[in-house]
């Protein structure tokens, strides 16, 4: 279970005193255990949304000390974001992604970019987890568009 795995892992950044595992992880057990509370037992696509998000508002943050010069607080969320994405799947490379899009395009009979709605529906729940939304659409106007 991901919650023990954490629980594990945030004992050993205690003990190595890895201060950015330790935030990261921290927030992690605190997002999880919020989830839980609202929901019950987590299955594993509850415990992968959490991840999802948390990685998500990383990234924003990132990006918006990064515009704003705060190189001290985007290095301490690059860090974070480092240590949740040791969680969650190995994101699908461009080939690979582009072979299951091909896939959905065929069996939603897609052929336009009218189309694109239903792709990125089926899409979204099939590779939820393994790639980003906008980069999925990226992917699916390219073959649509072809």
């Amino acid at each position: 279970m991901l919650e023990d795995q954490i629980a594990d892992d945030l004992k050993a950044a205690m003990r190595a005193k890895d201060d950015a595992r330790r935030r990261a992880l921290r927030s992690l057990r605190a997002a999880l255990a919020e989830k839980a509370r609202t929901g019950g037992e987590l299955a594993e696509e509850d415990e992968r949304e959490v991840l999802q998000k948390q990685a998500k508002q990383r990234r924003e943050a990132l990006q918006q000390y990064e515009d704003a010069g705060r190189d001290d607080l985007a290095e301490k969320e690059r860090a974070e974001l480092a240590v949740i994405e040791d969680y969650l799947p190995e994101p699908l490379g461009d080939e690979e992604l582009d072979r299951e899009l091909e896939a959905i395009i065929e069996e939603t009979g897609a052929a336009s970019m009218s189309d694109m709605g239903r792709v990125m529906g089926t899409a979204m729940d099939r590779l939820r987890g393994r790639a980003q939304g906008g980069r999925v659409q990226k992917h699916v106007k390219a073959l649509l568009s072809d």
